[in-house]
């Protein structure tokens, strides 16, 4: 696989439409450092793992060497995005504006990388705009061409007021694209028709057209509904690290790979080796725990990831040994004891049938190692075992 291919491969996974990709292959090819373009209102930000499929998508395409550019809308902030609304989106304030827009940049600078990341605000170019070059701007669409928009259609043909600034707010989002030079704008499906907009624009201006990537709701932990704090579904990107860790440990199995595609940073290989771990048997919990320890880290660092399980209530983690870890004398006659009698009368199985069975499935470990079934352990040694996630022991060969 070539770089492009493989870059590429990386940039699909997960996304909902790329518009279009051959024109994304052509750019990727180019070797130009690419400008990525997403645009946020800065309403006030109190973001869950659902907001982060976008920001997860743009670190992806900075970990490829390519700049990205957060654009804050503080000037399209003040006009209201009617975007999936049913009425026209009230105004924000410029000071309700600058406070919102501090507030996002504290908050998603956990995922991208502020080396990489240009932060500009929209109302450096609309502040200057002359009314000559705003009805320019106003003429290269048309009435019908706006209500094929799917919220606009729905409010029109049920009567409810549509203000003509609204009409706007799609071209002056695809003037964006050209004050910024984008050559991709990415946005969730609610945006494709704002983000085709700045093609057509960026067209006008005698620019190549971006490429538009739109990226999917994300599914909340009732695996059903989208991610939503009113329904209750949600991971809080300021959830405490053990509460982060229960939630995402105890979502459906069902929703483990669409969470690694959408939130993981990881690599497509090493996405395909944690499958290759699942089909082999390994715990689904476990897999789980990989993507809870690597979210955890990006929003509360390396530590709070590693105690993330303490705080959880799951006071050790596989391989970790507990602070009061009981000691064993065990008797045997002769020079060598076979671990599943060793189980047995450690009292870390119930019975024999107990300690075969863990043997069998791999979950008995002597000194950090998994032990085969047939294993001997020498008399005058001392071992540390722990049979299935809960009990361990020092036991002596006596």
């Amino acid at each position: 696989m070539t770089d492009v291919e493989s870059a590429l491969a990386l940039l699909k996974r997960g996304t909902n439409e790329i518009l279009l990709e051959d024109e994304l292959k052509k750019k990727l090819a180019s070797g130009r450092k690419l400008r990525i373009k997403a645009g946020f209102d800065p309403t006030a930000p109190d973001l869950h793992l659902g907001h982060s499929v976008l920001l997860t998508k743009m670190r992806q395409f900075q970990e490829l060497g390519h700049q990205i550019i957060f654009l804050i809308g503080d000037f399209t902030g003040r006009i209201g995005d009617p975007t999936g609304k049913n009425v026209t989106r009230k105004p924000l304030t410029e000071e309700e504006v600058i406070a919102n827009a501090q507030t996002y940049k504290e908050q998603v600078f956990k995922i991208l990388d502020p080396e990489k990341t240009e932060v500009r605000f929209n109302s450096e170019w609309f502040g200057e705009l002359s009314a000559a070059r705003m009805i320019e701007l106003a003429a290269q669409s048309t009435v019908a061409r706006m209500l094929e928009r799917d919220d606009f259609e729905k409010r029109y043909k049920a009567g409810q007021s549509i203000s003509i600034h609204e009409f706007l707010y799609p071209l002056v989002q695809g003037y964006d694209s050209v004050a910024l030079d984008a050559d991709i704008e990415m946005g969730g499906t609610d945006q494709k028709f704002n983000l085709l907009m700045g093609r057509e624009v960026q067209k006008h201006y005698g620019m190549e057209p971006q490429v538009v990537i739109t990226m999917p709701l994300l599914e909340g932990l009732d695996g059903v509904q989208k991610m939503s704090k009113s329904l209750g579904n949600y991971v809080g990107v300021d959830d405490a690290p053990g509460v982060m860790f229960n939630k995402l440990v105890s979502m459906p199995d069902s929703l483990i790979w669409r969470y690694f595609e959408l939130l993981s940073l990881k690599s497509n290989e090493e996405l395909d080796a944690l499958k290759r771990d699942m089909d082999a048997g390994a715990n689904p919990r476990d897999i789980k725990m990989v993507l809870a320890r690597e979210l955890i880290a990006r929003y509360h660092g390396e530590e709070a990831a590693a105690n993330a399980h303490k705080s959880a209530g799951n006071q050790l983690a596989d391989g970790e040994l507990p602070e009061d870890l009981p000691e064993v004398s065990v008797d045997f006659d002769g020079a060598q004891a076979p671990i599943a009698a060793v189980l047995n009368r450690s009292g870390l199985a119930n019975n024999s049938a107990q300690a075969k069975d863990m043997l069998g499935n791999g979950r008995v470990k002597v000194d950090g190692e998994v032990a085969p079934r047939d294993l001997m352990l020498a008399s005058g040694k001392s071992y540390v075992i722990q049979a299935g996630k809960k009990r361990y022991a020092r036991v002596t060969i006596a």
